[in-house]
């Protein structure tokens, strides 16, 4: 692109002055602030900037002075490469987190300006984007969960909308169809995407991978879509006006010119990912009649901008007007949706479930037991919304009392997310962040490989989503070894603040449950069985012995000789190989270790009495990895080295020798005694 090309775009519209100026701000600061920093992406900021700034001056609502107001609209920007727009966009309507220095820091330690966008980093950041994809399915969530409130609530107190501005990568990330086709599916209509489409990706042109057509794809998958030119404010603003009307979501494909503005950089991959440089830089300023120092901005389009956020203030506080107005009823019901601490409500639940256990002393799957907690926990807490990846029948994750969401009546509390497990992760996540419900989603174990990245973030985000993976080992049998999970735990156990639970019986899973419930700077995870487990806890305790992580189950009178550490299905083995040890005169104590997170998190001298002086064997039907340190040096471990295989649980647990004999073989080997 020349200068007279930009040239001739900013004389096309007269009228859009204003607006040009606004844009040009935009545009600058990305320019400034990536330079300055010697490192960002400067192409997809100036490319949108013309989208970015209708969407803010015209139609998004929004308060800076109460960034975390309910009734706000969202604005997610997916392709959180671009990060600088959006730091520009909070900086220019006056959100308090990120005044210049801030954007003269981007990219810098400590910085709220980070590479990209992270949530808590600052107010007006409504999710961490990065991972291509995962900002428009946390979007879908977003949506989803506007539509229950809205459903619950009522127009007067939830009525808002869901942007986003996507790039062709989180249209090509396979995520994307999972997300799109759900929100087509449920027809979610108050949410619209804009998507850059400027025809560049880093390796450069689209075309070198790719020829969809992106307008047929989201009209398949039940959307409203259209292409503008993405450079003209009216096209944008009309556009847009019409998606709001949309009984559908809406994608508007904007035709935009990456780096806009650059003399010989725009256009192409060359402005993606680098900064620009000084000389393309004074090249763009002339060209888009920016004659400003760098971080400049004239005080008439400071004020131009605050006159954006003024319009949202003053729909705040007619929103304040009519919470206000709403009668006791509804006004409890809106808080109780917002308040965040569960510990009074879910602690009166996991009392009546575990005297429940405790008279029935149930021999259950441990995917059962999290059923039967759930008839209890969902009833009450109205803010907990379950669902399923086409597992639910599997997960036990739907009780009886529960309706399913549907297209256009959005009453119920359950998702049918479909063969979707990537997607349901993430809008859980987005669910979450919109503030309102706690989600939890289910499908296997083994599938935690398909919606990873989205548990990731959950955990990065510190968001309360609860993960309900079933058929947890090779206990699940028949199926083999593509649906017996092995390394999972592992991997899973390895995400920094990601809570792992694999509870033994029916009150750890009451237990386990309470635990997720109750966290709310963190995801949690449940691994639970296929098969049925004994009743190990036959006695009710005021404590949640899960919330310790572990704990010892059994401790002999007179002081151990051995420990066996097991978690899940394996906890009652290690009881067997106990009982096998008794009659061998040695003393065995016996550890549940439901949640290595949460025992490493208590004091050291808790830890080191369940975990005693003496050899300790580890008992897991998984791989060894992640447990050496509850081991120490010379503890041996019974568990898997490979995959599984298709059989009856019984007979693979015989053939991988994870079995009462080999354990307490373990155990008398580890104290010099011959094997039985």
């Amino acid at each position: 692109m020349t200068p007279n090309d930009t040239a001739a775009i900013l004389e096309k519209d007269s009228r859009s002055v204003g607006h040009r100026q606004m844009a040009n701000a935009l545009r600058a600061l990305a320019m400034d602030a990536v330079e300055a920093a010697r490192s960002g992406h400067p192409g997809m900021p100036m490319g949108m900037a013309d989208v970015a700034t209708v969407l803010f001056t015209r139609f998004l609502k929004f308060d800076p002075k109460a960034p975390n107001w309910p009734d706000r609209d969202r604005f997610v920007l997916s392709a959180g490469h671009g990060s600088m727009l959006l730091y520009a966009l909070l900086h220019l309507t006056g959100y308090a987190d990120f005044p210049l220095e801030e954007l003269k820091r981007f990219r810098q330690f400590g910085a709220r300006t980070a590479g990209h966008p992270e949530y808590g980093h600052g107010a007006g950041i409504e999710t961490t984007t990065g991972p291509l994809g995962q900002g428009l399915a946390n979007a879908v969530g977003m949506a989803l969960a506007e539509r229950m409130m809205n459903a619950r609530l009522g127009d007067d107190l939830v009525d808002h909308m869901t942007y986003v501005i996507a790039g062709d990568g989180c249209l090509m990330e396979g995520i994307s169809q999972e997300a799109i086709a759900l929100a087509g599916h449920l027809k979610l209509s108050k949410l619209v995407v804009l998507w850059d489409d400027n025809e560049i990706t880093i390796d450069g042109a689209v075309s070198l991978s790719d020829s969809t057509d992106q307008i047929a794809r989201f009209e398949a998958s039940g959307w409203n879509a259209c292409r503008i030119d993405g450079h003209d404010p009216a096209a944008i603003a009309d556009a847009i006006d019409e998606a709001r009307l949309s009984d559908r979501p809406s994608l508007i494909a904007c035709r935009t010119t990456i780096g806009f503005g650059a003399p010989s950089k725009a256009g192409t991959s060359g402005c993606h990912g680098s900064p620009l440089g000084a000389t393309e830089i004074a090249g763009a300023r002339e060209a888009l009649g920016w004659p400003h120092a760098p971080f400049e901005i004239p005080d008439d389009i400071r004020i131009a901008w605050s006159a954006a956020a003024h319009h949202g203030t003053a729909q705040h506080l007619a929103w304040n007007a009519r919470l206000n107005a709403a009668d006791d009823g509804r006004h409890a019901a809106f808080a109780a949706h917002l308040e965040r601490d569960t510990r009074d409500v879910v602690d009166s639940a996991l009392a009546r479930l575990k005297q429940t256990f405790t008279e029935e002393n149930p021999t259950l799957a441990t995917r059962v037991a999290s059923q039967k907690a759930l008839e209890v926990y969902t009833t009450a807490l109205p803010q907990l919304i379950g669902g399923s990846a086409d597992l639910t029948g599997s997960n036990g994750t739907r009780v009886k009392a529960q309706k399913a969401i549907a297209p256009g009546d959005y009453v119920g509390d359950y998702i049918n997310y479909g063969i979707r497990e990537h997607a349901m992760a993430a809008v859980m996540n987005g669910i979450a962040l919109h503030g309102g419900f706690i989600p939890y989603g289910g499908t296997f174990l083994v599938f935690a490989d398909y919606c990873r990245p989205a548990i990731r973030l959950s955990a990065l985000m510190g968001q309360r989503v609860v993960y309900v993976m079933t058929h947890d080992s090779i206990g699940l049998g028949e199926d083999g070894p593509t649906h017996q999970p092995v390394e999972h735990l592992a991997s899973l156990r390895a995400i920094p603040n990601l809570l792992v639970f694999r509870p033994a019986d029916a009150i750890e899973t009451a237990e386990a449950w309470a635990c997720a419930l109750t966290e709310t700077t963190r995801p949690s995870l449940l691994a639970l069985s296929r098969q049925n487990l004994p009743a190990l806890r036959t006695s009710a305790t005021d404590e949640n012995r899960v919330a310790r992580g572990g704990y010892i189950l059994r401790e002999p009178e007179g002081g151990r000789d051995v420990t066996l550490i097991a978690t899940g299905s394996e906890v009652s083995l290690a009881m067997e190989a106990a009982d096998l040890l008794a009659t061998r005169g040695i003393e065995t104590a016996v550890v549940s270790m439901p949640s290595f997170e949460l025992f490493a998190e208590q004091p050291a001298d808790y830890r080191a009495a369940v975990l005693g002086e003496v050899p300790r064997i580890g008992v897991e039907a998984a791989i060894r990895q992640g447990w050496d340190a509850l081991l120490g040096p010379g503890g041996q471990f019974i568990g898997m080295t490979g995959f599984g295989a298709s059989a009856p649980a019984d007979r693979l647990y015989r053939h991988f020798g994870i079995t009462p004999e080999r354990i307490a073989n373990a155990a008398a080997e580890a104290l010099g005694e011959r094997s039985a």
